[in-house]
């Protein structure tokens, strides 16, 4: 529960908005209110700064702090203070009340108190909530525990107003016990990182809005999952040194804030890869449609070898096309003529021969499949919502064109990893990969045959193909390694150690058809005979 005065209207600054000729008036105020971000600086009217203190057992440093602020800040920005005293055993609550009913600050001040202790981690995320409630512009966080002083706001918050970041972040550089996790937090994250915990930290709040910081910890390591956001979603995040004149060094994190550190970013590593999920480091930007399917014939996948089962010039339906560019592929180097179906239009840029807008969930699409060689699905069968009664219908479609050949591809959920991780007791889907979280079936090697067989197809080919490591590492000689590797344990463990599986089929003769076919036959056969005489 919190104690404070969350709606108070302060003389000071209703005063700065009722001032006869003021270009900070109440009318200005409201229009340039319904601006975003920095827009209103260039309309005259200063942004507007929220200083979130966070303060625990800080009595004899209060005073201090606060009056580091730059007189000048007040130039430039609309500033006010918000001071959350995460529930201390001192007089931190009382003597910044006492400040703020003095008046002793050119700036609003607001104080609330947590009845039990939330963590640095947990005001923080009171603090962004505030601001995002009142629609600050941008938040500057100040932690009174650290030696870094409110004197470095001014520079921190630069060039969140001169456009150039989302994030800053101030920190001295890292001491001996916290250089090493620091060069590793760095390496996972693929970015430099000057320090695990920044006394100083500044955040745009419109970039504050597409993070969900509600979600992340109540530690003193939420500044590194904070980081991680923020890099998820693409926003810029620069990091300043702070001035020093030979003085204090900053404060050093405990090795349990190393150790949560380096957890937190080894899980938002993992779900890159598609091993992890959590829904606070799925945060990048929402892509439409099929737009993060990726084309993957640069090396040994599933893509290159279903081209390869596919003949030249053939005449192909692409079933699931996924932005149209496997059938662009086909068209291109293979010679082939395709027709290409799916739910979402093309991609922006791809052009196929013939594309038809169909929900396969609803079942095949209605064609004439006799004018087909081949029919590819890759990577489809998986997320429909019963792919039983597709393959049932599809083969109704084909069973009369014996000839067809049909080409299927799917994740191994039997893939060696997927059976660590439930042997360890984890099943977690992601954003890609076999456990994906737009999955509705999985299979293996068995299932996937059965489910073809029962319904009439022929299973003509069946192979294992190796994981994606190109798409996990950057690392060429790595990926290549580990590719030859895979193709090898592939060999004598295919269901082990296949991360996708690949089948060629053909559709059995129906009992339809070969009645049909045995009249044809019975026919031509007593035409040749001709009439019989009798004895």
């Amino acid at each position: 529960m919190l104690r404070g005065e969350r709606g108070l209207e302060y003389p000071a600054a209703r005063a700065a908005r009722t001032v006869p000729g003021s270009d900070r008036s109440r009318t200005s105020q409201e229009r340039s209110a319904k601006l975003t971000s920095f827009e209103q600086a260039r309309l005259g009217a200063h942004p507007r700064l929220l200083l979130l203190l966070l303060a625990r057992d800080s009595q004899a440093r209060l005073a201090d702090i606060l009056s580091q602020v730059p007189a000048t800040l007040c130039d430039k920005f609309q500033v006010e203070a918000l001071l959350i005293d995460d529930a201390s055993n001192d007089a931190t609550f009382e003597r910044a009340t006492d400040m703020r009913r003095r008046g002793a600050l050119p700036f609003p001040l607001e104080v609330l108190s947590s009845s039990v202790p939330r963590g640095y981690g947990g005001c923080q995320k009171l603090g962004f909530q505030y601001a995002v409630d009142r629609r600050f512009d941008c938040v500057a966080v100040v932690d009174c525990a650290s030696d870094l002083g409110a004197a470095n706001i001014e520079a921190l918050v630069g060039p969140l107003v001169e456009g150039r970041a989302d994030a800053v972040s101030m920190a001295p550089a890292p001491r001996s016990r916290e250089r090493w996790a620091t060069r590793l937090v760095g390496r996972i994250v693929r970015r430099r990182v000057a320090s695990l915990h920044a006394g100083l930290r500044a955040y745009r709040v419109e970039a504050l809005r597409n993070i969900p910081f509600a979600l992340d910890t109540g530690g003193r390591h939420i500044d590194t999952e904070i980081l991680v956001q923020f890099l998820f979603s693409g926003l810029r995040v620069v990091e300043v040194t702070p001035p020093y004149d030979g003085g204090s060094r900053g404060s050093t994190p405990s090795w349990q804030h190393i150790r949560d550190a380096l957890r937190a970013v080894a899980r938002a590593r993992m779900q890159q890869m598609n091993l992890f999920y959590e829904r606070r480091f799925d945060c990048a930007p929402q892509e439409r449609g099929n737009a993060h399917y990726q084309l993957k014939l640069g090396f040994d996948s599933s893509h290159r070898r279903a081209l390869a089962q596919i003949p030249r010039g053939s005449r192909v339906l692409d079933l699931g096309c996924a932005g149209g560019y496997f059938a662009q592929v086909l068209e291109r180097e293979r010679e082939c003529t395709v027709t290409a179906v799916d739910r979402e239009p093309l991609a922006p840029g791809v052009e196929v021969s013939d594309f038809h807008h169909c929900d396969l969930d609803r079942g095949p699409p209605d064609l004439d499949y006799e004018s087909y060689d081949v029919v590819v699905m890759l990577d489809v069968i998986e997320h429909l919502r019963a792919p039983e009664e597709f393959v049932q219908a599809l083969y109704q479609a084909t069973s009369s064109i014996p000839e067809l050949k049909l080409v299927f591809t799917t994740g191994n959920i039997g893939f060696f990893l997927t059976r660590i991780m439930l042997l360890s007791g984890q099943f977690n889907y992601g954003k890609r990969g076999i456990l994906d979280l737009t999955h509705t079936r999985l299979f293996t090697f068995s299932t996937f045959r059965r489910l073809f067989e029962q319904d009439g197809f022929r299973v003509l080919h069946e192979e294992g193909v190796p994981a994606p490591f190109p798409l996990a590492t950057s690392n060429r000689t790595l990926s290549a390694s580990l590719l030859t590797l895979s193709r090898l344990l592939i060999r004598p463990f295919r269901r082990l150690f296949s991360y996708q599986m690949l089948l060629v089929l053909e559709p059995r003769a129906s009992l339809a058809f070969l009645l049909v076919e045995a009249k044809a036959a019975t026919a031509e056969r007593e035409a040749r005979v001709g009439p019989m005489t009798g004895t």
